[in-house]
């Protein structure tokens, strides 16, 4: 299995990264987790538990297209070195985002954001340079 598809797995794996601050501010704020109705209680949130929300949305948001950039660029056969350091770029961009996520770091957030989009976007192209 090649780095970029171990990528794929930590990018999936990530997602669920925000979850643990997410409970832990959920349940600092209303006392207990509602698990008959989550996503109501989670339209509630404030502060840290609301960044937490957010960063898993984005986390689910950001994976889709990165999973779809590392599959085309194997099946189209990208340079093996840029595929696996571009995958690599997208998965230490996530790592760095959920700290300034949850810190409320908003320029930081974004810079971090935007190396991963780039990231995909050059696995996205990366074919066409074979």
């Amino acid at each position: 299995m090649t780095l970029a598809a171990w990528c794929l797995l930590a990018a999936f794996l990530l997602i669920y990264a925000p979850r643990g601050p997410l409970l832990k501010s959920t349940l600092a704020q209303e006392g207990r987790y509602d698990i008959l109705e989550p996503r109501a209680q989670q339209a509630r949130l404030k502060g840290q538990a609301m960044r937490a929300y957010g960063a898993h949305l984005n986390m689910m948001e950001a994976f889709g297209p990165f999973a779809a950039a590392v599959i085309m660029a194997h099946i189209l056969e990208a340079d093996p070195l840029w595929r696996d350091g571009l995958a690599v770029t997208f998965i230490a961009a996530r790592v760095l985002y959920i700290p300034a996520y949850l810190r409320d770091w908003g320029y930081g957030r974004t810079a971090v954001w935007a190396v991963g989009l780039l990231a995909v976007i050059g696995l996205f192209l990366l074919p066409a340079f074979h």
